[in-house]
């Protein structure tokens, strides 16, 4: 009998437990979010058609093989001594040709540092797309459970309207109060279903933001955990930033860029030297063989090389200041969230003490409007009182832990990695370690077309 206690226990307890480990915690929303974005694959793609600009630049420094196959009927008429002579005939062709760069004083391999910074530079733009997918998910999942609390705290207030106005219609029979002091509670229990039909609706909309963010819509959502931990001041999260923010490392790329385009530029008004070579076969068996090299200088081009100099010249600077601004921008963001989570800390200090002082009068005026010292008015003004203290104490909380994260995003931190979620990631190298030698063929790249087609779709 005790055994089948022990069991009927352990079974019971494994059923109370069931809804607490079903719940879906906020690292099971990011894991999501993570794996079905569509604008993360979508800019995974961006990512390894730039990695292929790295194999475009590459195959620029090797020999370019072709041939051709031709094949024509000919007629002509040849004037003679004897006459006009018709001939006719059909000919045809086989030639193979080379050609090779040889000297182009950088050129080619400045077009290969320049897709390769490219490449740098957009898996800094797909990280910041990470942040923004993960921020926007906190965001939504912050929202769902806020809308859920406020709808029961709307629920939790009609009721209570409620039992007023049933007390004041009591009363009122009785003749103890006017027909006034019913009004004035059947108004405010009108009052109080319409805001619990706009929470109502406020949660379905948070709901929907939920499935965009995640791909599916919310289920239990369990408890937030604990915020992940900051810098100590926000000269220390400055000093963070300006190092990770992979917004700022895509400004130093794009400056290393414009540099390399002003040296192309400069290389653009060197010669070039190139070799060719063919060997051709006609129909009637007969080889040509030939081999040449071509030097090539522009000499005059009506002022367009000096122009294209200048012009990266100005891409430079721009690059330059984009860089600095850039750098102003995040402090400005980053200064911006660390003063918004220290007013949200101070309104939950605030609306706690609000909440207090608003439950201690609300119970004070309904003891002494059962006393008759009160009227309904007094009642229901106490209790709104109330109503609106705890839903900024939910509102403050909220904004503080979605604040948390905004300061991570704003310090570049708000990512896979560093949230430890524990899933694989996507590796930006992969593809490009596979393609960036420009071989003829890879694997990946039908990967790549089928992403892109997903995304076409």
């Amino acid at each position: 009998m005790r055994k089948w206690f022990r069991m009927a226990a352990v079974v019971l307890a494994g059923v109370a437990a069931a809804p607490v480990a079903n719940a879906e915690t906020l690292a099971d929303a990011l894991i999501a979010a993570y794996r079905t974005s569509n604008l993360l694959d979508q800019n995974r793609a961006v990512l390894r058609a730039a990695d292929e600009d790295v194999a475009l630049a590459v195959s620029t420094l090797r020999p370019v093989v072709q041939f051709t196959a031709q094949s024509g009927w000919r007629k002509a008429d040849q004037e003679t001594a004897g006459g006009v002579v018709t001939s006719e005939g059909l000919s045809s062709s086989l030639t193979l040709s080379a050609q090779l760069t040889l000297l182009d004083f950088g050129r080619n391999a400045l077009g290969v540092a320049i897709a390769r910074e490219s490449v740098l530079a957009t898996r800094q733009a797909l990280i910041d797309v990470e942040q923004q997918v993960l921020l926007a998910t906190v965001q939504a999942y912050v929202d769902v459970r806020l809308a859920q609390e406020v709808v029961a705290l709307r629920q939790s207030n009609f009721r209570l309207i409620t039992q007023e106005l049933r007390a004041s219609q009591d009363r009122f029979d009785v003749g103890e109060i006017t027909r006034t002091d019913v009004a004035i509670a059947e108004a405010r229990l009108a009052s109080s279903r319409a805001a619990l039909a706009a929470a109502d609706g406020q949660l379905m909309v948070a709901r929907e933001a939920y499935k965009a963010a995640t791909g599916a819509y919310p289920g239990r959502l369990a408890g937030l955990p604990s915020a992940p931990r900051l810098p100590r001041n926000v000269d220390e999260a400055q000093s963070v930033a300006m190092k990770t923010h992979p917004v700022l490392r895509q400004a130093q790329h794009l400056v290393t860029i414009a540099e390399r385009q002003v040296d192309l530029a400069e290389a653009g008004m060197k010669p070039t030297l190139g070799a060719s070579a063919s060997i051709s076969r006609d129909d009637d068996g007969l080889d040509t063989q030939t081999f040449g090299l071509q030097l090539n200088q522009t000499l005059y081009a009506g002022g367009r090389l000096s122009a294209v100099y200048r012009q990266a010249l100005a891409g430079k600077d721009r690059a330059r200041a984009a860089l600095q601004q850039t750098a102003v921008g995040i402090a400005q963001g980053l200064g911006v969230a660390w003063a918004n989570l220290a007013v949200s800390a101070a309104s939950i200090e605030a609306t706690d003490q609000q909440v207090r002082a608003a439950q201690t009068a609300f119970d004070g005026v309904r003891e002494e409007a059962a006393l008759g010292a009160r009227t309904t008015l007094d009642v229901l003004d106490a209790e709104q009182e109330l109503l609106d203290a705890r839903n900024a104490r939910l509102e403050a909380e909220a904004q503080r832990y979605v604040g948390v994260y905004q300061v991570l995003s704003s310090m570049g931190l708000l990512t896979v990695d560093h949230l430890q979620l524990g899933i694989p990631t996507y590796d930006p190298e992969a593809y490009y370690n596979s393609v960036q030698s420009a071989p003829s063929t890879s694997a990946q790249g039908k990967k790549l077309d089928r992403i892109l087609k997903k995304i076409g779709n």
